[in-house]
């Protein structure tokens, strides 16, 4: 690697270097340094042009005066600036505006020079402008005047931390976490829906829960309902119709639904969710009410008005989409020229003749929506004391509305996904697409920032998926394998969560369960964004030794057994996910048989723990080891639940999964559903059966009596 090559590269936060769990540090090959340097629009074409690149971004700053956009702590008020030495000693006039309103006051600040440098036979002086005015924490127009010349740029004051909710203060709260597809009700259409999660909200507040944990509940595809991950949607800023209640929607008749009884029926009884049936039974009916509808309605006409170009860059996306998968192989990016980067004249071609298509694709999203807030503005009538808890995805299909609206925000050529590491030695590809972090600082952020704010939206707490990404994150080229970290403005990232939280009053909850940097979950609690711990990472020696007592559990924490990636307790117990691996031929036979034999070790730990706690029920105590073919131990869910519950965390989320003892994986990663069916596993017994359920009623009690 030449030294400018590598110094380019850490210019532009590209790591030339990493390492992963278990493995030792790469170094990144020029090749792949020179690609990714590209994607970021610099010339590397010779030593020369890396030479030059370098030197324009170092002097970028110089170009701009100003930057694009502050970011800046409440207590620490200053900004850089960057003029010529002749203009340094001039009068500089500073003011501000509430974003948006431009009404401009002076502010007060001192002025003081850092340091100078020659360009072009020009010198230049770095002044920090230290604000003496005390700012509210929000976003501001920023205009600096010099010599008669005008710069403009935005500042965001953020506070110091997140929002933490003061109803948790001094308490343990309770709650689930409910993949909300899975859900079975009587009168549900083969999937659950907006009304079961008011239903289950209802049984939950009830029974003393203060927080419901939903899965992404964005909008997938549309053509291929098959494709059922909802951390991959095709747009985070909207929602999945396949969640609406099409009985509860304006509109709807028994006519309409007997038309489609038996295909109802039908979809009901499968023992896994079909996709494809469940939502083209919903879009059909969903279409016949639209249909009916004569004349604009007035709630539609505005939310039409209110999500503006966005959405209508995504019903026409989805309207291109469901006409050209048809005959075109490749997604938006295989379309023809004119439609796949919105040329003008071929967009207002298609919307002339399918505007009827478009209309429809906004009427499922006003829907969706509307059902949406309903059960969310009904959830804070119960008085939970966080109430809704949703969950961001890390990243967004590449073949999704977001990337094919706005290429530019997005890095080009990569996706996201995970180094090689000792659990998954090949990697983990996951091809979503990320934000490129110099558009981001380009932009003042807003991409990222709208992203939050939908996703805050109606939520008590928001979980931000590979929480990582903050600081980093590993790009894989999209023809190959190849990948290194990208890095982002951490400082600037963090400040940005934290005001947004503050200002949309959301709880922040970090998933960092993978490659960890040194330092980051400390920081993380500096900020109040809150740790997600799971029991089998509550353990000694790295993970790897006796599992910890209740009074080590982290404090800032949402804690519970495992996660939608992890195996539910009584399959794990049992070891079926190891079987199953092997199956997949994922593992091979001394894998297994090692796997197999650490679990058996790691049952008697466990087993260990919760004797040395007394959680067990008095009524059911343990009768022996159970590892020898004896069953799965009568208890033991109360055991671990009571477990957890005694920790010294704020939030202890239950899963159903757990509850029920389900034995089968939500998702296995590594595999998609050729291997295994992800995303479809309903749970074993109907909502309006959960209440009558003895395990259901006996954990709740079991932690009820430690919260």
């Amino acid at each position: 690697m030449t030294q400018k090559l590598d110094e380019l590269s850490k210019k532009l936060g590209i790591a030339t270097t990493f390492s992963a769990i278990g493995m030792n540090e790469c170094h990144v090959p020029d090749e792949l340094l020179k690609f990714m340097c590209c994607q970021f629009g610099m010339d590397v074409s010779s030593e020369q042009a890396v030479q030059k690149s370098c030197e324009m971004l170092d002097n970028r700053c110089y170009d701009e005066v100003v930057a694009p956009v502050y970011v800046v702590r409440q207590n620490n008020l200053q900004i850089d600036v960057y003029v010529a030495k002749n203009d340094a000693s001039s009068i500089f006039d500073l003011s501000f505006s509430p974003q948006g309103k431009k009404q401009y006051k002076t502010l007060s600040f001192e002025c003081f020079k850092a340091l100078e440098k020659e360009i072009n036979g020009q010198i230049y002086q770095k002044q920090v402008l230290i604000i003496k005015d005390c700012l509210k924490i929000g976003y501001y127009d920023l205009r600096l005047k010099v010599k008669g010349r005008v710069y403009h740029s935005v500042l965001a004051v953020a506070p110091e931390k997140c929002y933490v909710p003061h109803e948790i203060e001094g308490k343990k709260i309770w709650g689930f976490a409910l993949q909300l597809y899975s859900l079975k009700s009587k009168r549900n259409w083969g999937v659950g829906d907006f009304t079961d999660l008011k239903n289950f909200a209802t049984l939950a507040a009830k029974n003393g829960a203060d927080i419901i944990g939903l899965n992404p509940i964005n909008v997938l595809s549309h053509d291929f309902p098959e494709n059922a991950s909802p951390y991959a949607s095709i747009s985070r800023f909207f929602l999945n119709p396949i969640y609406i209640d099409v009985e509860k929607t304006a509109g709807f008749n028994e006519r309409i639904k007997s038309h489609h009884a038996a295909q109802i029926d039908k979809v009901k009884k499968t023992n896994l969710i079909d996709y494809t049936n469940v939502y083209n039974i919903k879009i059909n009916a969903l279409s016949e009410i639209f249909k009916t509808y004569q004349k604009p309605i007035k709630a539609f006409e505005k939310f039409k008005k209110e999500g503006g170009t966005r959405l209508h860059l995504f019903a026409l996306y989805q309207a291109i989409y469901h006409e050209k998968c048809k005959s075109v192989w490749g997604g938006w990016q295989a379309w023809p020229e004119g439609l796949k980067n919105q040329d003008p004249m071929d967009i207002a071609i298609f919307e002339q003749t399918h505007s009827d298509e478009i209309e429809f694709f906004k009427f499922l999203q006003f829907e969706a929506s509307r059902q949406f807030e309903d059960a969310a503005e009904y959830i804070k009538k119960l008085k939970m004391k966080i109430g809704l808890y949703r969950d961001l995805p890390v990243g967004v299909s590449k073949d999704s509305a977001e990337l094919w609206s706005d290429k530019d925000s997005y890095i080009k050529g990569t996706g996201a996904g995970a180094p090689p590491d000792m659990f998954f030695p090949q990697g983990q590809k996951w091809c979503l697409g990320a934000f490129d972090p110099q558009h981001l600082r380009d932009c003042a952020y807003a991409p990222f920032l709208e992203i939050l704010r939908a996703n805050m939206k109606y939520a008590g707490a928001l979980r931000m998926d590979h929480v990582m990404s903050l600081m980093r994150l590993f790009m894989i080229k999209d023809d190959g394998n190849e990948g290194t970290y990208i890095y982002y403005n951490f400082e600037d990232m963090l400040a940005l969560v934290a005001l947004e939280s503050v200002l949309n009053q959301c709880l922040i909850v970090g998933e960092s369960i993978g490659n960890v940097p040194d330092g980051f979950v400390e920081t993380l609690d500096k900020n109040d964004i809150y740790s997600m711990s799971v029991l089998w990472a509550e353990r000694w020696n790295c993970g790897m030794g006796d599992f910890k007592a209740p009074e080590y559990y982290p404090k800032k924490a949402f804690v519970s057994v495992a996660t939608h990636d992890m195996p539910p307790l009584k399959m794990w117990w049992f070891g079926y996910e190891i079987e199953l691996k092997y199956k997949l031929k994922m593992i091979d036979e001394n894998e297994r048989t090692r796997l197999y034999k650490e679990r058996e070790d790691e049952r008697l730990k466990l087993l260990k723990v919760l004797d040395e706690n007394s959680v067990w029920p008095k009524d059911n105590l343990r009768k022996n080891n159970y590892l020898y073919g004896e069953g799965y131990p009568e208890g033991l869910t109360e055991a671990v639940h009571t477990l957890i519950a005694k920790s010294q965390s704020k939030v202890v989320i239950l899963q159903l999964e757990d509850i029920l003892g389900v034995e089968e994986l939500q998702n296995l990663p590594g595999t998609d559903r050729d291997k295994y069916p992800n995303w479809r596993h309903k749970l074993p017994i109907d909502l309006e059966d959960l209440e009558l359920n003895n395990d259901f009623l006996r954990n709740i009690k079991a932690v009820k009596e430690e919260r």
